[in-house]
Parts: structure tokens; sequence; C-alpha cells
């Protein structure tokens, strides 16, 4: 019954405080009134989609991730609109992938995790070769599309194996270390694998980011490459004890891909490949964490998949309102932005020392507990750990340093940056910074007090209340 009230709670919450909010963001309020309804119809949802709701803090936190980063979506999208570029179809596509990535993370049945988890190809795929930038973008959503398919049938294959050996496919009744099978293991892992992405699997990933509209990059960024964790930690149960041995290979890969990406990090010329890039090394470094079945592994590496999507879907944000100004996503062809848009340096100042997880950022946090797990694990590990850390801080000095100075090219014609991009910068950066206050709402993994979601709800939808008011007086200003 608290479940229902406090669900209901949310819902009322979202309702009042969106209202008389402008089109784009109605996918905002469908996603809000979503997150209620399922509290409220959870028998039926049970029934149909396994939906586990209130399962724990794992699956709440990427939902609230994923209702943050869609409105979000919408905020930055408003070009879309203005010049009626298929503005409907967008908001339905968007809609459906914010709809199709929280269900991921709300099923506590693998066949279902399975359905959505192939369901949110398809409106990246449109959203990809429907509203991108360039002729290549048909050819990027085809490498994601065979990427992702290549993973997905060995694990449906995968799936219906396991469930004629356990007889469930529910999380929480998976026995603990029950599967030997190698080859099995490698069977449910590979389609995750590919969607984090792993070093060796993660050619799809730049493409896709440099071909994708904004919304498109910031969707990837920030929730699409957390479906891979996700289903690792879901199933890292089950596996733990193959894990010691494949385990030792797939995590030096990691670490090793991290060092030769954050290299080539340093020979791109293009803005929306670099941050592509970057995301390689940080996911490979939380995939790294998962793989030594820690405790502090696993929390740590949630911690930087949150971290990681504000930030990284951050940059892309500040990189599309470059491009909006200059037509060019060249790293040269940007440079001297400091003398032209200052306040907007300031906020991508910000964003790259939140890239190299500088203090204080949620970042750090789960760096810090990510290196800690993997010292502990074996100290063979130091080297390759120190090489990420400091080529991260590398390339995103370079990121910083090579748009920032220099002598501006005057061959284009710049208008000012608009409040609205400034809102969507800071709404990026502000979690960031706000969740390295409360890091028990991180690294707590049970959430069983309804209490605190109807405390948490009524936060969330003040803040969500502010942020509208905020928003109309900048429009109103700029």
């Amino acid at each position: 019954m608290l479940t229902v009230i406090s669900s209901l709670i949310g819902l009322i919450i979202s309702l009042i405080f969106f209202a008389e909010w402008s089109l784009y963001f109605c996918g905002f309020v469908g996603l809000g009134a979503l997150i209620g309804m399922m509290g409220y119809f959870e028998g039926w949802f049970h029934y149909y989609f396994s939906v586990g709701v209130s399962f724990d803090l794992l699956s709440w936190r990427l939902v609230y991730l994923t209702f943050w980063i869609t409105g979000l979506m919408f905020l930055a999208s408003l070009l879309v609109f203005n010049i009626k570029k298929f503005s409907r179809e967008f908001i339905i596509t968007i809609s459906l992938l914010g709809i199709f990535l929280m269900m991921v993370f709300v099923v506590n049945d693998l066949i279902s995790l399975y359905i959505f988890f192939e369901a949110s190809l398809i409106p990246t795929f449109f959203l990809i070769s429907g509203w991108g930038y360039q002729p290549e973008r048909l050819k990027a959503g085809l490498y994601l599309f065979f990427y992702t398919i290549f993973g997905s049938l060995p694990l449906l294959l995968g799936i219906l194996y396991l469930k004629g050996t356990l007889n469930t496919l529910r999380f929480h009744l998976f026995p603990g270390s029950r599967i030997f099978s190698l080859v099995l293991c490698l069977v449910i892992i590979g389609a995750f694998l590919i969607k984090i992405p792993m070093f060796l699997v993660h050619l799809w990933l730049p493409k896709a980011h440099v071909e994708a509209p904004v919304s498109g990059s910031i969707i990837l960024a920030g929730v699409l490459l957390k479906l891979g964790g996700y289903g690792l930690l879901r199933i890292m149960v089950l596996f733990s004890s193959v894990f010691i041995v494949v385990g030792k290979i797939l995590l030096i890969l990691s670490l090793v891909g991290g060092i030769l990406i954050s290299l080539l990090c340093l020979r791109q010329f293009d803005l929306k490949a670099l941050i592509a890039y970057s995301s390689v090394v940080h996911m490979g470094l939380a995939l790294a964490g998962i793989i030594v079945v820690r405790m502090w592994g696993h929390q740590g590496a949630l911690a930087l998949m949150i971290g990681h999507g504000l930030c990284s879907s951050g940059l892309f944000a500040g990189a599309n309102v470059m491009y909006e100004r200059g037509g060019t996503r060249r790293i040269l062809m940007n440079r001297g932005a400091i003398n032209l848009f200052p306040r907007l340096i300031l906020w991508w100042f910000v964003l790259c020392v939140c890239n190299m997880a500088a203090p204080p950022r949620l970042n750090l946090l789960g760096e810090i507990s990510l290196i800690v797990s993997l010292v502990r694990w074996s100290t063979n590990v130091c080297l390759l750990l120190a090489g990420v850390s400091f080529f991260s801080a590398g390339y995103s000095i370079y990121l910083f340093s090579l748009v920032c100075h220099g002598k501006p090219v005057k061959s284009f014609g710049f208008f000012d940056v608009k409040a609205r991009e400034f809102l969507l910068l800071v709404m990026h950066w502000y979690p960031l910074n706000v969740f390295i206050l409360r890091s028990d709402l991180v690294f707590s993994w049970l959430w069983k007090d309804s209490l605190l979601r109807i405390i948490t709800c009524g936060v969330i939808g003040v803040f969500l209340y502010l942020f509208r008011i905020i928003y109309v007086k900048l429009e109103a200003i700029g």
C-alpha cells in the first residue's frame, strides 16, 4: 500500500509541477507519469512484464537518470521544433525510447530485460538515421544495428538455456555461482560487453555519436551505454566463479584498451569523436570494476556510470552549441572560443574538469572506489590504472585548451549563447556536485523504505518546479 501511495505522490508532483510546460517537454511529463503509474498498476505490470519497481535502489537510480536525461534531450533539441523537422515524430521516438529504457531497469526477469533491451535499438536507429547531420548517418545506424544483433542472438539462446537449467529467470532467485560453463558465460555477457562497449567491440560507438543529432548523442552517452553495465551487474552472481579465470583477460583488455583509446583521443580533431572515445575509456574502467566481483568495484562502477552519463552528455551538449555557431566540429576551427563566448567556456571548463574526475565530482567518488577494488584484487594493475587516469586528464586538458585558446576563426557568423543552452549545461553539472554530498544514495544497494521514496519524489518535484521558473525567467531575459 505504501508503494502505491508513494508512486501516486510522485505522479501528482509530476503533473502539478510540469503544468503549462513547453511542447518539447511533453515527453518528460509522460515519462514521469509512467513511473508513478507503474506503482499503481504494479500487479498488472508484474503479471505481464515481471516489473519490480520497488526491487532495489540500483534500478531506481538508473530510472531517475533516464528520466533526467530524456528531459534534457527535449531541452537540447529546440532546433527540431523551430524548423519543424518532423517534430511530432521526434517526440514519439524519444518518448518510446525513454519508456523502453526505463522498462529495462525496472523489470526483474531476464527475458523481459532482453525484450526491452532489444526494443530500445529501434527508436535509437530511427533517431540516428532520421535526424542525423551527415549522409553517413545510415551507415552509422547500420553499425549500431548489426553490432547489437551480433551479440543479441547468442544472448537469447543463452537465456533459453538458463530457463531450462535453473527453472527461473528472476534476478533475486538466481543461485550464486551455480554456472561454471565458460562458453555459456561468454554467450550471455557478449551482448552486454558490446553495449558497454568493451575495447575491440567499440567501433560502433564513435560512428553513432558523430552522425547522431545532439539528442541521440545525449541519450547514447547518458543511458544507452549503461544498459551493458546494468545487465552485467544483474547476472554477475551466476558467473562469479567463471570470472576468476576469464575475468583476468577481460580486465587486462579493458585497462590496456583504455590506455590505447586515451592515446587515440590525443590525436582526434573532431569534438564529438574525442568525447565518444573518452566514453570508451571511462566505461572500460567501469567494466573492470564489475569484473572483479567485489562490492566496492560494483558500487564504484555504478557511481562512475551515473557520473559519466551526466558529464559526457553535457560535453556533447556543449559541443553542439559550438557546432550550431561555427558550422563545424573540427577542434582547430573552433579555437579561440574563450574570446567569443567567455560564459559558455566557463561551463565547458567545468564539464572538462568533471571528465577528468577532479574533486569534488561524482566521477571522483566512483574512480576512487574502483581503484581501491582493483588494487586489492591485484597490485599488478597499478601501472595500468595510473596510465588510464593520467591520459584521461591529458585528453581532457587537450580538449579544453585547443577549443578555448588560440586565434579565433572570423570567417563564421557567431551569435550569442541563449539562456536555454546555459540551463542545459547547468542541469548536467548540478547532479554531479550534489550526489557527492549524499554518497550514501549512490553506494547503498537496497531501498526498502517507502517514506524515503516519497521524500525523494518530493525533492525532485520541487527542484523541477524551480527549474521551470528559472527557465522561464532566463528566456524572458535572453
